[in-house]
């Protein structure tokens, strides 16, 4: 398709044996047109230019004549929590974000770039019934065709730029990709845009086979102070990415060239994340061919997988990705059996119970050892009061002739809660819980429980829980314990439906488990 365009009939030049520059960073060597360099597009341009339009299933994009620039990009199969289609890319006065690319060259000539004006050269369906668009534009002898094609179901538009030379001085010639977005985000997309918009990272990212995944934060980019693998060796893997909540959008440039990546701000409030990709001389009356595939869209787990190497940490899970990835991968799995993510999140709860059952078990003998010698306590403190070195040497004697270690029911607990915070941004980062419905009155797991039901139950079964635990000597602890129910209700109403489903399932379970522990020791008590 890349070369099938009836508007180019020249010979396809073999980039292996074309003249070549060694291109150096192009922040660092100034004989390199740097991207900041490259003109900004000029106000009004390209919300007046002609729009073409290319869409599959998934993914409809607004192309804009000025520069060839993708300037919306709409998901009409994900939608927002108000029910419109998300709407990932941009151009209003209020919110901007696009995807653009060009040529630049040696000695600031003007070449086809984002500011030229495009025309339709052709468009329809290729060989294969995927849906096609191909922009041409022609500077200073040199012609730039950019061929955008969709394949049916896919959230990745393959990009081809083939460059043909005519002028007898020939330059050097650089094809840059770059995506373009402020820090704002004007459509709210998952639950936690907006007051828990701090839980979630927004901004660009690299990533590179030496330095792997690589978050740029909008603040450090004001204060330049990033660091980015500026020169990417040929035949490495490498692409650059704008990251949101739940969404991604990337440019992922063949590797069997050198390239290099910028990033910066260009404007008030406008950033971007760029590749820039050497072509060489090209030999008038040649051909030169570039190709690209640019993602736009969920980060679904499994898809990323299949579109780049290290693609898939797009979603990105912190710190704890080492536990997150097994727990998703796991809570995919009972999705493809029981196919219902509400009843997934149940049946991995019961597993991760299952798995520290032993732990859990050791907690619960102990706070219910404590809370059968509690009246002894209580006596204790009575008989030494005033004498708080006499009441510790009391107490600790007890321990040791009763063999009850007093923080054996918080070690257990000490040791769970990485797991339980993986599970957290498991739950969090999932774009696969957005819509997902569980039953009844839950038709989103990915929103807060529209009538705080799952944060009631949540409250009560914590409140069941400290009335099985042993009463706190202290009565400001005991205060505490008291009043922590209604305090953890009120933040989970908050939280996503998914989130509240699995603390109300491993309370319930708790419960189950601390109840049945008590009986035994009642009943060893009694005789």
């Amino acid at each position: 398709m890349f070369g099938g365009s009836p508007v180019n009939t020249a010979a396809v030049a073999d980039k292996t044996t074309a003249n070549k520059i060694d291109i150096p960073s192009p922040v660092q060597n100034p004989s390199i047109p740097a991207p900041n360099q490259t003109p900004m597009v000029v106000a009004g341009a390209i919300e007046t230019a002609e729009k073409f339009v290319l869409k599959n299933d998934v993914l409809i994009l607004e192309i804009s004549a000025n520069g060839g620039t993708i300037i919306d990009a709409t998901l009409p199969k994900q939608l927002t929590p108000e029910k419109k289609q998300v709407e990932l890319f941009q151009y209003t006065q209020n919110h901007k974000y696009f995807a653009r690319s060009g040529l630049i060259a040696l000695g600031n000539v003007d070449l086809p770039n984002h500011t030229s004006t495009f025309k339709l050269a052709q468009s329809g369906k290729d060989g294969s019934g995927n849906p096609f668009i191909v922009l041409v534009s022609e500077r200073n002898g040199v012609k730039l065709e950019k061929t955008f094609i969709l394949s049916a179901g896919s959230y990745v538009v393959d990009v081809g730029h083939r460059v043909t030379q005519s002028n007898a001085n020939a330059v050097p010639l650089v094809l840059y990709t770059e995506i373009v977005r402020d820090a704002s985000q004007e459509q709210k997309i998952g639950p936690f845009d907006g007051a828990f918009s701090a839980s979630t990272f927004t901004g660009p990212a690299t990533y590179t086979e030496k330095e792997k995944f690589n978050k740029l934060e909008f603040t450090a980019i004001d204060k330049n102070k990033i660091t980015i693998p500026t020169q990417v060796p040929a035949g490495d893997p490498a692409w650059i990415a704008m990251v949101q909540h739940y969404f991604a959008s990337a440019w992922i440039p063949s590797d069997k060239e050198a390239r290099d990546i910028y990033a910066g701000k260009i404007d008030n409030n406008l950033y971007r994340i760029g590749m820039q990709v050497p072509l060489g001389v090209v030999v008038p009356g040649t051909t030169v061919v570039e190709k690209a595939k640019l993602f736009v869209g969920p980060q679904e787990e499994r898809v990323l997988e299949t579109i780049a190497p290290g693609f898939e940490l797009l979603k990105d899970y912190g710190y704890l990705t080492i536990l997150a990835k097994p727990i998703f991968w796991l809570l995919d799995n009972i999705h493809s059996y029981v196919g219902n993510w509400g009843w997934s999140i149940i049946l991995l709860t019961i597993l991760i119970k299952l798995v520290f059952f032993p732990l859990s078990a050791a907690s619960y003998k102990s706070m219910a050892r404590m809370k059968e010698v509690q009246p002894r306590l209580l006596a204790m403190k009575e008989q030494y009061k005033g004498e708080p070195q006499k009441l510790n040497q009391a107490m600790m004697e007890m321990y040791r002739k009763e063999k009850i270690n007093p923080l054996g029911g918080c070690l257990p607990v000490v040791i769970q809660i990485p797991v339980f915070i993986a599970l957290y941004w498991v739950l969090l980062s999932s774009v696969e819980m957005r819509n997902a419905p569980w039953i009844g009155w839950i038709h989103d797991l990915s929103v807060p429980d529209p009538y705080y039901i799952l944060p009631i139950i949540m409250a009560a079964s914590m409140f069941v829980q400290t009335k099985l635990n042993p009463t706190p000597p202290d009565p400001v602890q005991a205060k505490v314990m008291m009043y922590m129910p209604l305090v953890f209700s009120v933040m989970f109403f908050f939280f996503p439906a998914g989130l509240v489903l699995y603390w109300v399932v491993n309370n319930l379970l708790s419960i189950a488990q601390q109840w049945q522990i008590n009986q035994m020791f009642g009943k060893k008590t009694a005789k």
